[in-house]
């Protein structure tokens, strides 16, 4: 603590301090070595010192990653940001994608699991060989699995139907067992599922949607890297955007973002055909927190991992913080044609969640002031949507275009067989 309190003095010599308010301008939080604000200290201690010697945060092709990592755990957090070129960012502003994919699983919900996990194995919650259950439209499934066979607990994982068969095999590919609910019972029908079966096995039941210990991982990571980053090249972040599953990076980001940077507008977006939040009805719940069921504004969607048939409680509390500042409606198609976009002028291959994220971020660029700086998240890859609209223009066989190219040489065509 002594290093937090003596250290400071490095920062008023750091340009990139400008961006922010001051610590010694907030009220004075207890100085823990894992709170928040020590996280944040501690990373502008850290790019200061790199900035007195001349450092460059980028590493150089060949530097290598660093140690070894102990365990692919270690692996989750501190994702870049990619700053998007004039082909898709408005004139005179710049986007900054944070690039969630870079975690091990490949998406945002890889801190979720680790948080989760970790959280109970310190609280005595999680026993040693206890199974670990948790509902999911895909992402925080794998990333659950993905943490279950580092530990080695058992893991079964409910999903309701519509959602991508490659997250199942995803899933069953890290040794969990894959419960499918039908159609019908929507997302409240895979959250129901799990919590009937933790209750009759007595398995460990994740409650990803309910837990603090998902937004708060945001608190201590997300918001944190965010700030850092854009404070380590003398920026100012005016508008971060977002949309929602759980709602665990809109709040501990978010919280976190507001606190450290005031200024920051929150841009929260959800899809046109599931404007729950945008209805102002509330979620009716049970005593833990989980819905009674589905919300009467839901239909479904084509974002796959952004807003179930419910405002999970982790979103409800987040809101009432008023952390939002701009809301933003994502159009059918949208989303779909954004992260088509990425993949072929941005050479960024993420999912339709990506596409949308960027689509509002884009639309927030648009209206804001010049040389404004936006920061929106990615939250997974494209190839978690191979069988999904994302795909569905895509063919596996050669175009006509392409067959063209192959015959424009001799050898080895390929071609179509003939129709009969």
């Amino acid at each position: 603590m002594k290093l937090l309190r003596t250290a400071l003095f490095l920062l008023a010599s750091c340009h990139a301090a400008d961006a922010f308010v001051s610590p010694a301008s907030r009220p004075s939080p207890s100085l823990t070595t894992d709170s928040p604000t020590s996280v944040f200290l501690l990373g502008r201690i850290k790019r200061a010192i790199k900035n007195r010697v001349g450092a460059t945060n980028k590493r150089a092709r060949g530097d290598g990653y660093g140690p070894p990592l102990d365990n692919i755990s270690e692996a989750v957090g501190n994702t870049p940001m990619i700053k998007l070129s004039d082909s898709l960012c408005p004139a005179g502003r710049t986007i900054y994608a944070k690039a969630e994919f870079f975690n091990p699983l490949s998406s945002v919900k890889d801190r979720l699991a680790l948080s989760i996990i970790e959280t109970a194995e310190k609280e005595g919650t999680l026993k040693p060989g206890q199974t670990v259950i948790e509902a999911t439209s895909g992402n925080t499934g794998i990333a659950v699995a993905m943490m279950c066979a580092q530990r080695g607990y058992p893991c079964v994982i409910t999903m309701a139907e519509p959602f991508s068969v490659e997250r199942r095999k995803l899933m069953r590919m890290l040794g969990a067992k894959v419960i499918v609910t039908p159609k019908a019972g929507k997302g409240t029908g895979m959250v129901e599922k799990a919590a009937e079966l933790a209750e009759k096995h007595g398995w460990f039941l994740c409650h990803q949607f309910e837990t603090e210990a998902n937004w708060k991982f945001h608190e201590a990571t997300t918001g944190p890297e965010i700030c850092n980053d854009i404070a380590s090249i003398g920026g100012k972040l005016d508008y971060w955007v977002t949309g929602y599953g759980t709602g665990g990076t809109f709040h501990g980001a978010g919280k976190y973002i507001k606190a450290n940077s005031p200024d920051t507008k929150i841009v929260l977006a959800e899809p046109g055909a599931a404007a729950l939040l945008d209805s102002g009805v509330a979620t009716e719940r049970n005593e833990d927190g989980s819905p009674k069921g589905s919300h009467p504004a839901f239909a479904a969607h084509p974002i796959q991992g952004w807003t179930p048939d419910f405002i999970p409680l982790v979103l409800e509390q987040g809101m009432s913080l008023d952390l939002m500042d701009d809301y933003v409606s994502i159009p059918d198609g949208a989303a779909v044609a954004t992260a088509q976009d990425l993949a072929k002028k941005e050479g960024i291959l993420t999912g339709i969640s990506g596409g949308a994220t960027v689509w509002a971020a884009i639309e927030t660029a648009k209206k804001a002031p010049e040389g404004s700086t936006i920061v929106c998240m990615l939250p997974d890859t494209g190839e978690r949507y191979l069988s999904t609209p994302l795909f569905a223009s895509i063919a596996a066989d050669m175009n006509e275009e392409e067959l063209k190219i192959a015959r424009s040489t001799p050898s080895h065509i390929l071609e179509p067989p003939s129709a009969e």
